[in-house]
């Protein structure tokens, strides 16, 4: 019986999260072993805690610790604007630039023949319940500018054409970027996108 066994199970799990591998998650877990009392056993008890608790939104599908998410719950957001985003992790990114002010609702991923997942996998049927329940006059479709999620916002646009304004994020040159970095993709959507000055 390895001495070592339960940390070594740890690092396995630590490296199965993103951004880690074997080589980062032993240093990540060395550390965690050195500051113990500092952080090993605080964020044991708190991932128990999240583990008991987190959950979906009933509404839009955020993640939290009630049936709905503070942001459906909140009457100043019911401003008649829906953002539409793939998954959480693009919701909390819209969040942190404090910049959108409505409400949201997360698609699950996106559409894909070749995974099999089609609009009943994704809450695409919940997404048009909403918009005719809710009294929603703008969906944003604020989805990944990739091959998956256009076709996924134009069939969003194809269910709800008609009963709201459609509106998508601007595509383009970002802030800071030079041209000669950026891929083919972006410098067409940005030539197509331009604007008078």
């Amino acid at each position: 019986m390895s001495s070592t066994r339960d940390i070594d199970a740890l690092i396995e799990l630590m490296a199965k999260l993103p951004g880690y591998g074997p080589r980062s998650a032993r240093r990540a877990v060395l550390h965690l072993i050195r500051k113990r009392a500092l952080l090993l056993s605080p964020l044991a008890d708190q991932m128990q805690q999240v583990a008991a608790t987190a959950r979906e939104c009933l509404n839009c599908g955020n993640v939290g610790t009630a049936d709905i998410c503070d942001i459906c719950d909140s009457n100043k957001r019911a401003n008649g604007e829906l953002c539409v985003v793939e998954d959480v992790a693009d919701l909390w990114a819209m969040e942190r630039s404090g910049v959108f002010k409505g409400r949201y609702h997360v698609l699950g991923g996106t559409l894909s023949a070749l995974d099999a997942i089609g609009p009943q996998e994704l809450r695409i049927p919940r997404l048009v319940d909403r918009v005719q329940s809710e009294g929603i006059n703008e969906v944003i479709l604020a989805l990944n500018a990739t091959i998956d999620g256009q076709t996924t916002a134009h069939y969003i646009a194809d269910q709800l054409d008609g009963q709201v304004q459609l509106t998508s994020l601007a595509q383009g040159v970002p802030i800071g970027g030079e041209l000669d970095y950026l891929d083919d993709g972006t410098i067409t959507a940005a030539m197509r996108a331009r604007k008078n000055i």
